[in-house]
C-alpha cells in the first residue's frame, strides 16, 4: 500500500467551499452568512413543529413559511423541499469538514484528518441536543426524511473518499491495486463509526460524553485501516520536509537507543523498534 502526502500540489477546493470562504472574509459576508443560517434554522424549527403536531404528509410548504413568518418564495430560496428543511446545517457543516481537510498538517495521517473532519458533524448535532433528539425521532418515523438523511451521509462519504484517494499515488492505480477500494472502505468506516456513536447518543436523549465515545470508535477504525493506508510508502524529501518515523536507532552494548520526532505516530515508532530488535537477534 503506497501512501504519500504531496507537497507540490495545492489543496483542491470545491467551488462551494471557495465561494463560502470568499464570502466570509469581509464583515458583510460574515453577517450575510449568519443571517442565512439563522433563517434556515428558523424554517427548520417551524417544519419540525408542524411535522410533530400535524404529521409530515399533512404539512405544506406554505404552512412552514407562515409559521416562520416569511413568504413561500423565501422558503424556496433556502430549501428545495420540505424534507430538506429539517436539515438546515448540513451544507455549512460539509464546508467546514472540507476546510479541515484542506488545512491538515503535513505530518498528519490522512485517516486521522478524516476523523477530525467528520467531528464537525458531531459538533453540529451536539450544539442543540434537544433539537437533534427530536429530529432523530422524526427521521425514524418518516421515510422521506430518512432518505434525505441518507443522502446527506453519502455526501460526507464522497468527500472523505476523494481525500483519501488523493493521498495515494495516482500512477499506481492499476488493475489489481487495492488503493481505491481501501480508500472507499476506510472513508465509509469513519462515517459508519461516527453514525453509530451519534445514534447511540441520540437514543440516550443526547446525554453522555459523546466525544470520548467518538474517539474510542475512531481508534478502532484507525487500528483496522490506518496501518494499511500508511504502510510501505517511502516519502521523498520533496514530499515531506521532515520524517514522521523514528530518525535514528543504534545500539550500545545490550541497549537499544531510538530517537524519534515527537509527532511520529506511535504505531510507526513501535514497528521500527520491533524490526530493529529482530535484526539484532
Amino acid at each position: 500500500m503506497k501512501y504519500f502526502r504531496s507537497m507540490s500540489q495545492p489543496a483542491k477546493t470545491s467551488p462551494r467551499a471557495a465561494t463560502a470562504s470568499d464570502s466570509t472574509e469581509s464583515p458583510a459576508g460574515t453577517k450575510a452568512a449568519a443571517q442565512r443560517l439563522k433563517m434556515r434554522r428558523e424554517l427548520a424549527a417551524a417544519a419540525m413543529e408542524l411535522f410533530a403536531t400535524k404529521g409530515y404528509e399533512a404539512t405544506t410548504v406554505d404552512e412552514i413559511a407562515a409559521t416562520a413568518g416569511v413568504a413561500r418564495r423565501t422558503f424556496f430560496r433556502h430549501f428545495r423541499s420540505k424534507e430538506e428543511a429539517i436539515f438546515p446545517d448540513h451544507d455549512d457543516t460539509l464546508t467546514r469538514a472540507e476546510a479541515v481537510l484542506d488545512v491538515a498538517p503535513a505530518h498528519e495521517h490522512p485517516l486521522d484528518t478524516v476523523c477530525r473532519g467528520i467531528k464537525e458533524v458531531m459538533k453540529m448535532y451536539a450544539a442543540s441536543p434537544a433539537v437533534s433528539v427530536e429530529r432523530y425521532r422524526l427521521t425514524r418515523e418518516v421515510p422521506a426524511l430518512r432518505e434525505r438523511e441518507i443522502a446527506s451521509v453519502a455526501r460526507y462519504e464522497r468527500l472523505f473518499t476523494r481525500y483519501l484517494l488523493a493521498h495515494f499515488d495516482e500512477t499506481d492505480h492499476h488493475d489489481g491495486n487495492d488503493d481505491p477500494l481501501l480508500a472507499e472502505v476506510a472513508a465509509s468506516a469513519v462515517v459508519t463509526a461516527h453514525n453509530h456513536v451519534l445514534r447511540r447518543w441520540l437514543r440516550a436523549g443526547g446525554q453522555g460524553d459523546v466525544e470520548a465515545q467518538l474517539d474510542h470508535a475512531f481508534s478502532i477504525v484507525r487500528k483496522t485501516f490506518g496501518t494499511g493506508i500508511g504502510a510501505g510508502r517511502t516519502l521523498s524529501t520533496a514530499q515531506a520536509p521532515a520524517p514522521a518515523a523514528p530518525a535514528e536507532i543504534r545500539t550500545r552494548g545490550e541497549v537499544l537507543v531510538a530517537v524519534a520526532r515527537t509527532d511520529a505516530p506511535l504505531d510507526e515508532v513501535m514497528r521500527t523498534i520491533e524490526e530493529a530488535l529482530r535484526n539484532k537477534q
